[in-house]
């Protein structure tokens, strides 16, 4: 008895374009934006608000914009021509323009710029090979990054050696500080801060006590105590007649404040990583370090990447505190500059600081943006 098929399909059918109701902007949006009557509601507000904010601060930022200009006469001209030093409602451009070179190295000899700007290539071609995964070398690329460009960077920026002119460093400035503050802080936070984070769980006393006494003792004072007792109070304590860089003492500050919270972060990845991790590596017959660079922290790291990148992001961003201390970094330059006679205008304060902004910005959203591709390249497929 023979049985009847009609059909036995040998291969896949191809795929079929989507349907036309289904793509599109027009799907996109009755999708995203009209799927219900509250969505549209919510929707036809937004557009209400952005129309509110938007169009007035493009006509501020572009339409009405002074772009040129030699000083403030130039930002109280209306492009249609006029004088109207009170009425003029474009953005500064100009300002920004002549004051870029202090926003980006303070009082740096101008002559010696070529020096910041080596540092600054020196510092991209050895970053991107290592954020890039295909590129080999890392163990290389990381060396020549955080410890050998390091002293060639110290030995470019300051000087007295190999025929350089000493540049002090109460003559640096604008975004130099700022990127140095934050690439030394980054350096030495992490690392320090997973050994007090390990420090705090550790089983012996007195390493559990140091540890838990600096953590507590950072983290419950602001940073501009931090950055006043490092600049202030620090010198009182050192033996008579020695003294060092007030530039230095704001690292320290930073480093070790950064430092703090990065252990706190880090202690919570410890924390979630189930037991039976750490039970597994003691019956492998692993010694502690053996344990933890091994299974304990390349796991936990994983998992507080967020938090890692979030104490990163803070500690570029209050940088700008070192003001207190009469240190100048971007937003402290920009803000210095207000005071000068020939661009005091109505208009240049918000140009200066939106241009701060815009640049704090674009670092703040390049670190996020690279935090959720390794986030997204080192997931394992856990879904909680």
């Amino acid at each position: 008895m023979s049985e009847n098929i009609g059909y036995v399909r040998t291969e896949m059918a191809l795929p079929e374009p989507a349907p036309p109701r289904e793509r599109g902007p027009v799907a996109w949006a009755r999708k995203n934006l009209f799927a219900t009557p509250v969505d549209s509601i919510l929707t036809f507000i937004g557009l209400a608000i952005a129309a509110t904010i938007v169009v007035p601060l493009f006509q501020w930022a572009l339409v009405n914009a002074q772009w040129t200009g030699t000083d403030r006469t130039y930002c109280s001209t209306v492009a249609q021509g006029g004088i109207q030093p009170d009425g003029w409602s474009g953005a500064c451009w100009a300002f920004v323009k002549a004051k870029f070179g202090q926003f980006m190295f303070g009082r740096y000899p101008i002559e010696e710029r070529w020096r910041v700007i080596l540092v600054a290539i020196m510092f991209v071609v050895l970053l991107v090979p290592l954020m890039v995964p295909r590129v080999p070398r890392k163990g290389l690329n990381a060396f020549l990054l955080f410890l050998v460009f390091p002293v060639v960077a110290y030995v470019l920026l300051v000087g007295d050696m190999f025929g350089l002119t000493h540049v002090e460093t109460p003559l640096w400035g604008g975004l130099l500080v700022t990127l140095a503050l934050s690439f030394v802080g980054i350096v030495v936070s992490l690392p320090l801060g997973i050994l007090l984070a390990l420090g705090r769980r550790s089983k012996m006393p007195v390493v559990k006590m140091v540890s838990v006494i600096f953590i507590e003792t950072v983290r419950g004072v602001p940073l501009i105590t931090v950055l006043f007792m490092a600049s202030v109070m620090l010198p009182l304590f050192l033996p008579a007649g020695m003294s060092f860089d007030k530039f230095l003492r704001a690292l320290i500050g930073v480093s070790l404040f950064a430092s703090a919270y990065m252990a706190e972060v880090v202690r919570g990845g410890l924390q979630a990583i189930p037991k039976g991790q750490y039970e597994g590596a003691d019956s492998l017959g692993l010694s502690y370090w053996q344990k933890m660079g091994l299974i304990v922290l390349p796991q936990a790291l994983k998992l507080v990447i967020p938090g890692i990148v979030n104490t990163f992001i803070g500690m570029f961003k209050d940088t700008s505190l070192v003001y207190i201390i009469s240190m100048f970094d971007l937003l402290g330059v920009v803000r210095q500059n207000f005071s000068d006679p020939a661009w005091a205008s109505p208009q240049t304060p918000a140009s200066g600081l939106v241009f701060a902004a815009l640049v704090f910005w674009m670092f703040c959203f390049g670190m996020s943006r690279y935090s959720i591709y390794m986030e997204q390249r080192l997931d394992t497929g856990h879904k909680r």
